[in-house]
């Protein structure tokens, strides 16, 4: 194969650029971007640039992917973002309750550059810049919409907020929602029955924002303030990282996602807290999923802790938890952040119940619930252990994984990254031990993982002669 058969007629004169959408897991609401009516879909599929409006030949590049429940979000380089998936609370942004398989552009932000999504269990929230310039001002603005967010369209939401106070992040629970501003400050709504929004009491009933300010460094003194630098919700629980690399956790705790030795509030913490188990390690990186809290160190470490009913703790089925209740054997939880991973961790992102990573050596890790292939290649309802994802080419960007399913952004920096997305692109059972062995001659180490895979596949399946299959692939 030359070098036009992988590039079409035109000679490209600089490396170009593309990226690729992978999506897959639970589909019971089309929230992988296929097709089909199957409910789960174990392969990583690269999602075709025709299902976002492009043109054949055409690509979209990728800033931003987030994972709901049911839902999933995308936001495009030219600033615009696409939702597909559940839609029951609104949470695509069309403003109907009726849900898609397919992406669509969120029309009501296109006069809004999108720079960041996060997408709750049923809300979505999203970080943009207006496309019109006023000065030379370019502020960050939060929209929110979905369930408890007063609309089915997207809103702007200063909440608490000044107007025109720069947003840097945005995290979306079950029922709350986190925010940060560009100095360092935390503002919360929704549900605070577990005192997941901070405020040193519980409450009944959808809460209005509100500043969090009061941060425990050591239980002995009083709260005060402390300048954060990101943030990440559970299903009922919150974590953040200060400027100096701590780790502040509150909500509920009852299975040990919190990361402390022992809670205040029965099975909760009201008020942000330190987790002094990691006290003297920078964290720069954290990650919640339903009963679960991961944590990457400036080393690439990797630590967790929490509930591990469906392994996603990443520690083996039953071997070195600990209950905070004495000689309680029945619980499978730890409440303390144990070493994981002890280096080349990347990027992390936490599921429902598993949990993702992306490695120094270029490859994906999961483990956790794995029924729907969420977590793992393997075809178990478990995976205990990280377990590798080979399906997927190119440098990740970013990993996003909702309640049943799972999401991956790549992008080609190089001309040999470019090659190797465009052959994945080509490869069928008949070519794939040719590709592979080309990919094997030039160190395209995703590229040769993704051939043997495949076969595999096609052995699984047993039926060679039929055309097609879940992976979207020709087979002779």
């Amino acid at each position: 194969m030359d070098i036009d058969e992988i590039f079409g007629n035109s000679r490209v004169v600089s490396p170009p650029t593309k990226s690729a959408v992978y999506v897959w897991g639970y589909n019971q609401s089309g929230q992988t971007g296929r097709k089909g009516e199957e409910r789960n879909l174990r392969i990583p599929k690269q999602l075709p640039p025709e299902l976002f409006g492009c043109p054949a030949g055409f690509n979209h590049c990728w800033l931003d992917i987030a994972c709901g429940r049911e839902h999933t979000a995308a936001v495009a380089s030219d600033g615009s973002l696409f939702t597909w998936g559940s839609n029951e609370f609104g949470q695509l942004g069309d403003g109907t309750e009726k849900g898609r398989k397919l992406p669509k552009k969120v029309k009501q932000l296109q006069t809004e550059f999108v720079i960041a999504v996060s997408c709750g269990a049923h809300c979505t929230a999203a970080i943009a810049e207006p496309r019109e310039k006023k000065g030379t001002e370019m502020t960050r603005r939060l929209w929110v919409w979905g369930q408890n967010q007063g609309s089915n369209y997207p809103r702007l939401y200063w909440g608490a907020f000044a107007p025109n106070t720069t947003i840097r992040q945005v995290s979306c629970g079950a029922v709350h929602v986190v925010v940060l501003s560009e100095d360092g400050l935390l503002q919360a709504w929704g549900y605070n029955e577990y005192g997941q929004l901070g405020r040193g009491v519980t409450c009944e009933g959808l809460q209005g924002a509100r500043v969090i300010s009061g941060y425990a460094k050591f239980l002995d003194e009083a709260p005060e303030l402390v300048k954060i630098t990101q943030v990440s919700c559970g299903e009922y629980h919150t974590a953040a990282i200060s400027d100096k690399g701590e780790v502040y956790t509150w909500g509920l705790g009852s299975m040990g996602q919190l990361g402390h030795c022992s809670l205040q509030y029965g099975d909760k913490e009201l008020l942000p807290r330190r987790v002094v188990a990691l006290d003297g390690i920078f964290i720069k990186d954290i990650a919640c999923g339903g009963v679960h809290t991961c944590a990457v160190t400036e080393k690439g470490a990797l630590y967790a802790w929490g509930g591990s009913q469906a392994g996603q703790l990443g520690l083996g089925p039953q071997t070195g938890f600990f209950s905070c209740v004495p000689n309680d054997s029945k619980t499978i939880f730890r409440n303390i952040p144990v070493l994981v991973v002890p280096t080349g961790v990347q990027l992390v992102a936490c599921g429902h119940s598993h949990t993702l990573i992306y490695t120094k050596d270029g490859r994906i890790h999961g483990w956790g619930y794995n029924s729907y292939g969420q977590a793992a290649n393997e075809r178990s309802t478990y995976a205990w252990y990280p377990s590798p994802v080979d399906w997927c080419v190119g440098e990740v960007r970013k990993l996003a994984a909702g309640g049943g399913h799972s999401a991956v952004l790549t992008a080609a920096c190089s001309l040999k990254e470019l090659c190797e997305l465009r052959l994945a692109d080509t490869i069928t059972l008949a070519n794939a031990s040719e590709i592979e062995d080309v990919a094997s001659r030039t160190g395209s180490d995703a590229l040769v993982r993704l051939c043997g895979r495949l076969r595999e596949h096609f052995l699984d399946v047993g039926d060679c002669n039929s055309e097609g299959d879940e992976f979207g692939v020709v087979r002779t």
